[in-house]
């Protein structure tokens, strides 16, 4: 099920206002641009696939996202497959050059068996030499403790009104999970939106045991969008993975 903030219209097409393009968009782009056949795994509004028609991307570009509010915004943009839909429910044998989860996608797989099974898809999916790209917020960085009321953005919609947006995490924090409230206040809403999220902070020991159950290795890994080595302060972890070899 998607949260709040993916599922609701007016919140999905604030979409790019409030993730603007970025580093890792480059880096992800790069990959596409380089791949006959990609497939987006929480693909959002569709920024990274429709800038790949766009850069001259000839061949199959396919975005997944469980969201119909982002996908109302996704598919405004011409020559990509966009299906409505997660991995747990839909399959592709051997299809795809290049899996991508952006946007910290991989987070909200929250159980053992549910991240069992979309890696398992994902693994399915893949071309025999294909890569599987993807990034994690690094637990040890403990990014969540910034994510407070006091820490507000506002950004400016379609309409020049400015929208306000904060973050409060549900404490203590216990485990590899962290929930939280995202609040949206617009001056023409009677009241904020409020939705409530949980992402799951694995580190690389972890990931990588469940990549291995899937069948998976990882072939590249960074700390950064600059391709910065994977330390234990990194904020990121970036993997690049592929189906291991019979």
């Amino acid at each position: 099920m998607a949260d709040r903030s993916f599922s609701d219209l007016s919140l999905a097409a604030l979409y790019d206002t409030l993730n603007p393009w970025g580093l890792g968009d480059d880096f992800c782009l790069d990959l596409v641009l380089s791949a006959r056949s990609v497939l987006d795994v929480g693909c959002g509004t569709g920024q990274l696939l429709g800038r790949a028609r766009e850069a001259g991307h000839e061949g199959r570009l396919c975005g997944l996202d469980p969201a119909a509010a982002m996908l109302v915004q996704a598919r405004r943009r011409p020559g990509v497959e966009w299906v409505l839909g997660d991995l747990a429910a839909t399959r592709w044998e051997r299809e795809f050059d290049l899996v991508v989860m952006t946007g910290h996608a991989f987070q909200v797989l929250l159980g053992d068996e549910q991240l069992r099974d979309a890696l398992g898809a994902v693994h399915q999916a893949l071309s025999p030499d294909g890569r599987f790209v993807f990034e994690t917020r690094n637990p040890a960085a403990r990014a969540w403790e910034s994510w407070t009321p006091e820490h507000v953005r506002e950004v400016t919609d379609a309409r020049g009104d400015a929208v306000r947006i904060w973050h409060d995490v549900e404490t203590p924090v216990a485990g590899d999970r962290v929930t939280f409230t995202e609040t949206f206040d617009h001056p023409g809403w009677e009241r904020p939106r409020v939705s409530r999220s949980t992402l799951r902070f694995l580190g690389p020991d972890a990931l990588d045991g469940f990549l291995t159950e899937a069948g998976l290795a990882v072939h590249e890994r960074y700390g950064d969008w600059g391709r910065g080595s994977f330390t234990p302060a990194s904020p990121e972890i970036i993997t690049v993975a592929r189906p291991e070899r019979p």
